[in-house]
């Protein structure tokens, strides 16, 4: 689609795309049929070896950064250096999917427009039109001068541990970085294509009350007390109560208590035993919570720890742990000013201007990690359905239009002065 408003390079990328697209999605269903939960290591670096010749061949220096320490399999980073003093890119996305190899969910099939598949859309898609996206820039001309860095995480969908490692090159990339691009899937609205340029944060909590035990007639007393649950319930009554506000969503996702109640190293059981005639002596809950900004999730971790520490019954006890995992992206200015120029883009296209999408719509992500440093825009990828489940499919009508987007918009960029 050639606008008048583009210029001679964007008619040449926009040629690009088109003519690039059944390739890439040939390289796509490569990727998709490769195996890359986040636990298969070897999986996830098969999928990197796939990538780095797509890189090397754009003129990228890539390198594959192993996260042993995480216990997960690594990084793909490839960079590409430009014209000094110009705008800094850093290109986000993930090379590993929600489905392990013991998965029935295992390979690419197409139907038209749509494909489904294991990581199609989630986010072996994104990839492949980020590879097209840049393809389209070197035929034009515009990625000489670019400074680009691509960072395609190993573990995004189960991130490796501790966090600090495990992100350590992402965080080190958007010190660096003046724009961060996001490569997950593109956001819709009643068939409208959004801009989404926040991300709330997921964070989980660890909630364990104790209580005494003892014969159930003497429940209430002074010497028997109240008990372990009626302490968990105490709490969990009171998040509900005192904790909403805008923007935060929190969930009790697992709840157990009695004579004992034993959590597995996974955090996604707990056995319990117990009596109806006996007081529960012990009593765990576990949720999460989601912000959109770091001053909120520091207030509502307070406001949480307020609650647990007071007002507790008769002859009990409570404590409470949380696990701050994925940080918040908060929709700044700089962040709109990105969408902005996105819009300039989709006007010159003949497209229609893509609203901010509401952040409660969409979940956690990388490109948070980099957000306290860095603009950011999330949502480059394939609009798809079903993502996370055995339904999986992605519209690869939306990869040309997206590509196009990404590589006008990082061809605009590479030619503005750089922050840092």
């Amino acid at each position: 689609m050639a606008h008048a408003a583009l210029s001679p390079a964007e008619r040449t990328i926009g040629a690009t795309v088109d003519a690039g697209f059944e390739p890439t999605v040939a390289l796509l269903e490569k990727l998709v049929n490769q195996n890359s939960g986040s636990m298969n290591l070897a999986g996830v670096k098969a999928v990197a070896d796939m990538l780095r010749p797509e890189f090397e061949a754009l003129g990228f220096a890539v390198t594959w950064k192993p996260m042993d320490a995480a216990k997960r399999a690594g990084h793909l980073i490839a960079l590409h250096k430009g014209k000094a003093g110009t705008t800094r890119m850093l290109l986000i996305g993930h090379l590993d999917t929600v489905f392990e190899p013991d998965s029935p969910f295992q390979t690419f099939k197409r139907d038209g427009d749509w494909a489904s598949g294991p990581g199609v859309a989630d986010d072996k898609g994104g990839v492949a039109t980020m590879i097209l996206a840049l393809k389209a820039m070197q035929a034009a001309g515009t990625l000489k001068g670019a400074n680009i860095e691509v960072v395609l995480t190993g573990d995004e969908e189960d991130s490796g541990d501790p966090v600090s490692i495990a992100r350590a090159d992402l965080v080190a990339a958007g010190t660096r970085a003046d724009v961060a691009l996001d490569f997950e899937g593109l956001s819709q609205e009643d068939g409208r294509d959004m801009g989404s340029i926040a991300r709330r944060s997921s964070n989980s909590w660890t909630l364990t009350a104790t209580g005494k035990s003892g014969h159930s007639s003497g429940i209430f007393s002074d010497k028997a007390g109240d008990g372990a649950v009626y302490e968990l319930a105490r709490i969990i009554t009171a998040f509900r109560k005192e904790l909403p506000e805008p923007n935060l969503t929190f969930n009790v996702g697992l709840i157990g208590g009695g004579q004992s109640a034993d959590v597995d190293r996974d955090g996604v059981r707990i056995t319990v035993t117990g009596k109806t005639n006996i007081i529960p002596p012990i009593a765990v809950a576990k949720g999460d919570f989601r912000t959109l900004s770091e001053e909120q999730t520091q207030r509502v971790q307070a406001k949480m720890q307020a609650i647990v520490d007071s007002g507790h019954l008769n002859g009990t006890s409570a404590s409470i742990a949380f696990d701050l995992g994925y940080p918040s992206m908060a929709p700044t200015d700089g962040n709109r000013a990105l969408l902005t120029k996105l819009n300039a883009i989709n006007r010159d296209l003949g497209l229609p201007d893509m609203p901010a999408l509401d952040p409660l719509k969409r979940g956690a992500g990388d490109i948070a990690f980099v957000a306290a440093d860095t603009d950011g825009l999330v949502g480059l990828g394939l609009a798809s359905s079903g993502d996370h489940s055995p339904a999986e499919k992605a519209d690869l009508s939306t990869m040309p239009r997206q590509a196009k987007r990404a590589a006008m918009l990082m061809s605009r960029l590479a030619v503005e002065k750089g922050r840092k």
